[in-house]
Parts: structure tokens; C-alpha cells; sequence
């Protein structure tokens, strides 16, 4: 029996990287899975995996920088599964500028992807997570089990990091948002904890060609190496299994806080 055999999971920007590896393990471990990616491509390309593996899962291509789709797409994982347990909030693109050249449009673009796609989506779950729990609250007089809320904040929203002014905001947003839903939303046993990845090979950290938006230059992939005690960088599957653990039984008496998957990196 998987460890989250039974339990339906909603987990954003779940068709590359960290969020996919997190849908794939969730699946094998029991979990029905919505795959959520404004990319309907590799959002299609991870749910196909699923189902080969043997999994339940459906595709969301909601956009939840707007609340009415955060709301579209928790509703539409409660009518296809019959409820909601776990919300992983995901979804994170960078866009490196110096503060100094930073305009508002790469400000908001990053606040909103990082930041206002994780205030929404989890709002959005409140009646699947809150109301529920309230409901079983004034019957059974506590709530049935423990439901889970994670974000997937960063090392760099811990420490900062040079020419990431809006991706450390909204990174480090995410951290104070744990803390306040963990003590907001513990009466009704929902656990609200989230990860704080180091250097993950990713999209979003693989070598940058000249004339991309995305990616990490060679050198400094290079020195932060020389950061990180293990001598490697992570895989989104030590990402996943962070999440996973967090979401599962074994982390019900854990809530608020901040899980660096880093390697020992140099003071996170």
C-alpha cells in the first residue's frame, strides 16, 4: 500500500521539473494526481506517464494567476475524484535581472507566477480542505484526517541572491505564507509546511544560451558547486520526495516549516 494510497492530489506547474517528478512519485505511491501547466504539451506528456505507470490522473491547463481558474480547477479535481487531500503549490519561473534594470513588468510577471499562482490555488482549496474539515469538526467533533498544503519556496528566498530581487520576493513571500496558514489553518488539521530547494537540475537552471530568459550561466553553475557540501546538484526527484513525505502520514504532527533539499548548501 502506497503512502498516499486513497488520497487525491493538486499539484501546480507539474509538467516539467520538480512538479513532475512530484506527480509521477504521488502516482506510485496511490495518490490520484491533477497535473497542472499552462503548457499543455508537457502537461499531456506527464499525465501519459502516469497512466502508463498504472496511476489516476487528469490534465488542468488553468492559468491561476486568475482565481476564477484556480477555482475552475479544484473544482473540476473535486467532481473527477470526489474530493481534494493535498495541495502542492509549484509553479515558479525566474527572470534574472539586476534591481537596478529591473522594470515592473519582470517584477510582476515573476511575483505573479511565484507568488499570486500559490495565493490563489490554495485559497481556491479552502472549501476541499477548511470546509471539509469543518464539517467533520461538527459532527464527529475533530476533523477525519490530516490535509496538506506545501510550497515550493527556494534556498534563495532563505539567503537572497544577486540579480534575483523578484524571485527571492516571492520566494521568501512563500516562506512567511507557511508560517501565518500553518498557525491560521492547524485547528483544522491542515498541515502547511514547504521545501526550499538548492541547486535542482531543471529547465530553469541548466546552462543559459545566449538570448534565453531562463537558465543559469556555466560559472556560476560552477560555483555553486563549491557551496554544496554533497559536491552535486539535485535531482527534482529529491525534491519530490521531500513533498512526499511532507504529504504523508508520517508528517501529520509537522506544520510551518521550512525543509531545505540542498545538499548542506553554505548556510541554508
Amino acid at each position: 500500500m502506497g503512502r498516499l494510497e486513497g488520497k487525491v492530489a493538486v499539484i501546480t506547474g507539474s509538467g516539467r521539473g520538480i512538479g513532475r517528478a512530484t506527480a509521477e512519485l504521488f502516482a506510485r505511491e496511490g495518490a490520484a494526481v491533477v497535473v497542472n501547466d499552462l503548457d499543455p504539451e508537457p502537461a499531456e506528456e506527464a499525465a501519459q506517464a502516469i497512466k502508463d505507470a498504472g496511476g489516476e490522473v487528469m490534465v488542468s491547463t488553468d492559468n491561476t494567476v486568475n482565481f476564477e481558474e484556480a477555482e475552475r480547477m479544484l473544482s473540476a479535481a473535486a467532481n473527477q475524484f470526489g474530493k481534494v487531500d493535498i495541495v502542492i503549490n509549484n509553479a515558479g519561473i525566474t527572470r534574472d535581472k539586476t534591481f537596478h534594470n529591473m522594470d515592473d513588468d519582470v517584477w510582476d510577471f515573476v511575483l505573479d507566477v511565484n507568488l499570486k499562482t500559490a495565493f490563489h490555488t490554495t485559497r481556491a482549496a479552502m472549501p476541499y480542505l477548511r470546509e471539509a474539515a469543518k464539517s467533520e469538526m461538527k459532527a464527529d467533533g475533530k476533523p477525519a484526517y490530516h490535509r496538506k498544503v506545501a510550497f515550493t519556496s527556494s534556498t534563495a528566498g532563505i539567503l537572497g541572491n544577486a540579480g534575483q530581487a523578484n524571485y527571492t520576493a516571492a520566494k521568501g513571500a512563500l516562506i512567511s505564507l507557511t508560517k501565518t496558514l500553518a498557525r491560521e489553518l492547524g485547528p483544522f488539521h491542515i498541515n502547511v509546511n514547504a521545501v526550499a530547494p538548492g541547486f535542482i537540475e531543471t529547465r530553469l537552471t541548466a546552462a543559459k544560451q545566449e538570448g534565453q530568459d531562463i537558465g543559469v550561466p556555466e560559472a556560476s553553475r560552477q560555483m555553486a558547486l563549491l557551496l554544496i557540501a554533497l559536491g552535486y546538484h539535485g535531482k527534482p526527484e529529491d525534491v519530490a520526495k521531500a513533498h512526499l513525505f511532507l504529504a504523508s502520514e508520517d508528517a501529520d504532527y509537522i506544520s510551518g516549516v521550512i525543509l531545505p533539499v540542498s545538499g548542506a548548501m553554505l548556510g541554508a
